[in-house]
């Protein structure tokens, strides 16, 4: 049995995107309005477990002596 990949953020995002325009034209019926909201909610929700996720990843490897070490990030804009 294959294990079914998980969708990126980015494919995540995009869908979220989408059901967002389509919420936005206003030429969908309340029933369908309702379920796009509650899928885009969905997504909103699977695209921020996502993004704390990688937050904690990033905290974990600039961790250094129990401290955030943040001149890793300093300058970073201007690159």
């Amino acid at each position: 049995m294959e294990k079914t990949e998980k969708p990126s953020f980015e494919d995540l995002f995009a869908q979220l995107e989408e059901a967002i325009r389509r919420l936005e034209t206003g030429d969908i019926g309340l029933g369908e309005s309702l379920t796009l909201f509650e899928r885009a909610t969905r997504l909103a929700d699977q695209c921020n477990a996502i993004l704390d996720s990688a937050e904690l990843q990033v905290r974990q490897l600039i961790e250094r002596n129990g401290e955030m070490d943040t001149e890793l990030f300093e300058g970073w804009q201007d690159r």
